[in-house]
C-alpha cells in the first residue's frame, strides 16, 4: 500500500496509541493505561508497532498480537494484513515458531480477518487472567 510506514512507537507516540484504542480496538485491558504502555516500550522498544497511512495512526499491535487494530475508516486497505505480517516477521527474527492472537468470540469480523491471514482457533484454549498489582 502505497504510503503505508509499519514502526516501533516512542515514547512520544504513546497518548495518540491510548487515544487510537479507544477508537479502534474492541475493550481494553488493565495494562492500556500510559504506565502499563510506558513499560512495555521501555522494556522492548519494539514490542508496539504502528501502522502510519500518510503521517496518520491507522493501526497497531503489540506483544503477541493481543493488541490489533485498524482505524474503523482505514479498514479493507491493507493495514490489517500489513501489522501481522510484520510482527511475524519479527517473531521469526526472535525464534519464534507459532503466532497467535487473541480474538473476541463475538468479533466476526476481526476473526474473518485472521482467517484470511491464515490464523485459525484452538478451541482447545481458554484465556485465563489474573490481575497484578504493583
Amino acid at each position: 500500500m502505497t504510503g503505508l510506514r509499519v514502526r516501533a512507537a516512542a515514547p512520544e507516540d504513546l497518548d495518540s496509541v491510548l487515544a487510537f484504542w479507544r477508537t479502534a480496538a474492541e475493550g481494553t485491558s488493565i495494562s492500556d493505561d500510559r504506565a502499563g504502555v510506558e513499560r512495555l516500550v521501555g522494556r522492548d522498544p519494539e514490542a508496539l508497532v504502528l501502522a502510519e497511512l500518510d503521517g496518520e495512526l491507522v493501526g497497531g499491535w503489540r506483544c503477541h498480537l493481543y493488541r490489533l487494530a485498524v482505524h474503523p475508516e482505514r479498514r479493507r486497505q491493507g493495514i490489517g494484513s500489513a501489522l501481522p505480517a510484520a510482527a511475524e516477521e519479527r517473531f521469526e527474527r526472535l525464534g519464534g515458531r507459532r503466532a497467535d492472537a487473541m480474538v473476541l468470540v463475538r468479533n466476526e469480523t476481526a476473526q474473518h480477518a485472521w482467517r484470511a491471514a491464515g490464523y485459525g482457533p484452538e478451541e482447545r484454549w481458554r484465556r485465563w487472567v489474573k490481575p497484578l498489582t504493583h
